[in-house]
């Protein structure tokens, strides 16, 4: 089973604002709200695929309990812990003239220790040896910046497969527990590495770097330049797929979905690769953060090229 874990979940409000003018008035085109939080988003594109998920996730509130609903409705497994304070809303603010995309995300309710503590204790009831937990996005108020490393730690002593998608403090320290993969893209490995990685030998140095650690794949999204894939002895790229864009918020989950749904499967990492870049482009092709269709993803798949980096 994967599991995904999102300590701050939100409902995303998507708008489309033509020629977005900062401190003027601005009439919105359309908007459309969902579920979100980058572990939902995964799950939603695991769905999206024909795999299964259990979402394990912070809920509270109107919002919360909406969220829940949702879950539940796509057929998606929750292990929900409640909390006192409303879950978050985010805005996503696509500018279709400037080709621009701007998030306005709140910081989400604080997390108290008991809740904490009653996370974990869900998850260990379920998750076993074999099994994939993706711990990814922010951490709320409240939780301490060393869960991600604690959880990593907690899970691979279990025999599961655990990846990490954050950024900051966070990543940073959970990194030192050697997750099974990580998945940054190039700004936020430029934030852990301390340098700027403009050229693709230069990401690729970093992310050998992190194998060198104990990690044993490193996928960095590189945007339009497409992804690089490292495992030891092993150095793939797949070029980036020119589609028409929707939104790009949820690209990076979707390809975790597809790095783990291909993990799960006993795939190769090339195949892998393929699949991820595939769901991504299709998650672009959307607005807000939906999931994909299946018959876009397959129809994208077929366009995909992977080689040697």
């Amino acid at each position: 089973m994967i599991y995904t874990v999102t300590l701050n979940p939100a409902m995303d409000k998507t708008v489309v604002v033509e020629n977005l003018t900062p401190g003027g008035v601005n009439r919105i085109r359309s908007l459309r709200v969902d579920v979100g939080g980058k572990g939902i988003n995964v799950s939603k594109c695991l769905k999206a695929l024909g795999g299964e998920s259990t979402a394990v996730a912070f809920w509270g509130g109107a919002a919360g309990q909406r969220g829940m609903v949702f879950l539940a409705e796509k057929g998606i497994g929750s292990l929900p812990v409640i909390l006192p304070q409303d879950t978050r809303t985010n805005l996503k603010i696509i500018d279709p003239i400037r080709q621009e995309n701007t998030d306005i995300n709140e910081p989400g309710p604080t997390v108290s220790q008991e809740h904490v503590a009653e996370l974990l204790e869900k998850l260990d009831g379920q998750a076993v040896s074999g099994d994939i937990v993706i711990l990814s996005g922010s951490v709320p108020r409240g939780c301490e910046p060393t869960i991600y490393r604690d959880m990593i730690t907690r899970y691979r002593a279990r025999g599961a497969k655990v990846f990490l998608d954050a950024d900051g403090e966070p990543f940073r320290l959970g990194l030192t527990a050697a997750p099974s993969l990580v998945k940054p893209n190039r700004e936020e490995l430029e934030r852990y590495a301390g340098r700027p990685l403009a050229a693709i030998e230069d990401v690729l140095g970093a992310g050998e770097q992190l194998l060198e650690s104990g990690i044993e794949e490193v996928v960095v999204s590189l945007g339009a330049e497409g992804v690089v894939l490292l495992r030891q002895g092993l150095r793939l790229r797949a070029e980036g797929l020119q589609v028409p864009v929707g939104s790009t918020v949820g690209a990076g989950d979707a390809m975790v979905a597809a790095l783990a749904y291909g993990m799960e499967r006993g795939m190769a990492p090339a195949e892998r690769l393929r699949l991820a870049v595939a769901i991504s482009a299709a998650s672009v092709m959307c607005s807000g953060t939906q999931a994909p269709e299946k018959k876009n993803i397959e129809e994208l798949y077929s366009r995909v090229t992977v080689r040697e980096a």
